[in-house]
């Protein structure tokens, strides 16, 4: 039991000094990115501090991996060059048995990153977006899914769009059962429309069977109404834009992605995406250890045996083509050519066992 709490303590501390280094190393080149960015934007220093800032958790997320692989091949090359791991199979204890230790840290450490840091990456990637189109002077496009259907804003110098339906094609290109209010510059309303159907295209929304009142007027908006076969209504929004006001999983914290998901089916608009990635991330953990098991692999063999670079390069190039595998996996997942379930679950088990598998010919080759 001392042994495994000597074990875990040591690989705690080297993964932190790592996150640490990461953390700076990726802040600082951030901030130099933020500051090229925003040069001709007037945006003051704080301002882009603040930027980097929040931007800075989303970007340590990413790397996670690498970092938990760079920690158990620090870990074990320090313990295999003072002889420690040798002084333990001496006492009996296999190189495997060594491994319970840095193996529970790192599945607490992933379990900590996906219920608590999961949050907060979600939190501060939405307001980074919400400051970087304010600061940029974009047009603000707001697009909200509820189970009374969903909700999109659209504006301009002429004033703003709110768009309500019931109901939406998957690929958002039409909308079932559509209402549009417009505001003047000054916020006040001056038409409301209804359709059966509205459809984007290149040129605007083109509506169909649609019906429109006038609110800028003291008379009676039913008396003056008209009733339209087609009306044409001109919009700054396109599909990709839309699609890139919810499509991002990562936006979502992870407690939330499940009524999230469930929004979506409601509305009609396809959760694959969503559901892949709330799999991924309960996968997480699972494959942070096999990153672990990894470093290990290649590293746990006493250094006069030599060649310790190479065996350094080929962990961490390991370590990188499991995290491509994974990235392309979820891609297959996204598209539909892999249930959901194996496209999560498959590459973090299939790398737990590559590990092992290399671990077992080391030791007992």
């Amino acid at each position: 039991m001392i042994l495994h709490l000597y074990f875990a303590r040591r690989f705690f501390r080297v993964f932190l000094a790592t996150l640490l280094i990461f953390i700076a190393f990726l802040t600082l080149i951030d901030l130099i990115e933020q500051m090229r960015r925003f040069s001709n934007e007037g945006v003051g220093f704080s301002d882009i501090l603040v930027l980097t800032l929040l931007n800075a958790p989303g970007a340590i997320y990413q790397i996670l991996p690498l970092i938990m692989i760079l920690s158990s091949v620090s870990l074990f090359l320090t313990l295999a060059r003072t002889s420690e791991l040798v002084v333990t199979r001496s006492a009996g204890r296999s190189a495997l048995v060594a491994l319970i230790s840095p193996m529970v840290v790192s599945a607490l450490i992933g379990i900590g990153a996906v219920t608590l840091f999961n949050p907060i990456v979600a939190a501060t990637s939405q307001r980074y977006l919400t400051l970087e189109r304010e600061y940029k002077k974009q047009d603000q496009s707001t697009f909200s899914i509820g189970r009374d259907g969903l909700w999109l804003r659209q504006g301009d110098e002429d004033g703003q769009t709110v768009i309500h339906a019931n109901a939406a094609t998957e690929q958002m290109t039409t909308l079932f059962d559509v209402s549009f209010l417009q505001f003047n510059s000054s916020g006040q309303p001056h038409t409301h429309i209804s359709a059966e159907q509205a459809n984007l295209t290149a040129n605007g929304w083109q509506l169909i069977s649609a019906k429109l009142w006038p609110l800028d007027t003291d008379e009676n908006p039913e008396e003056n109404a008209r009733e339209l076969d087609q009306l044409s209504i001109p919009t700054t929004l396109t599909i990709e834009r839309i699609r890139d006001s919810f499509s991002e999983p990562s936006a979502t914290s992870i407690w939330d992605l499940g009524a999230y998901i469930n929004e979506l089916k409601d509305a009609g608009f396809s959760a694959r995406r969503h559901e892949v990635w709330r799999q991924m991330e309960l996968a997480r953990p699972l494959f942070l250890m096999a990153m672990v098991l990894v470093g290990a692999g290649f590293t746990m063999r006493h250094s006069r045996f030599g060649k310790t670079g190479i065996a350094v390069l080929a962990a961490v190039m390991l370590g990188f083509g499991l995290f491509y595998v994974r990235n392309f996996a979820q891609i297959l997942g996204e598209n539909g050519q892999l249930p959901t379930v194996i496209a999560a679950w498959t590459p973090p088990i299939a790398s737990i066992l590559l590990a092992l598998g290399l671990l077992l010919h080391m030791e007992d080759g």
